[in-house]
């Protein structure tokens, strides 16, 4: 994998700072544990727009819809996942400086 956005989200997942799945993130956010939302390109309208209100509603969570599929996130985290959260400060600064380089 030559990918180093989806490297580090593996990295993420086995050191254990990763929630994925759309009801975990929510309540990530809703305890204020989530730092940076992450979103898979084709997410399904209907769960973007419930994970983009919730972020927008809280004001201090990161939010980001990444150029990457949704297989291309579960290949890099061996669990089908289209939106995920970060609740480490380190992981999620990284994370967010490659993305912020890639737009």
């Amino acid at each position: 994998m030559n990918d180093r956005l989806l490297s580090l989200l593996g990295i993420c997942r086995r050191a254990g700072r990763l929630v994925i799945g759309a009801d975990p993130v929510k309540e990530a956010i809703d305890t204020r544990k989530a730092l940076l939302v992450i979103c898979a390109c084709d997410i399904s309208q209907n769960t973007e727009k419930k994970i983009r209100t919730i972020v927008e509603a809280k004001g201090d969570v990161e939010y980001h819809i990444i150029n990457r599929t949704k297989d291309e996130l579960s290949l890099s985290l061996g669990k089908t996942c289209a939106v995920l959260a970060v609740i480490d400060k380190g992981f999620a600064d990284k994370l967010s400086e490659l993305i912020n380089a890639e737009q």
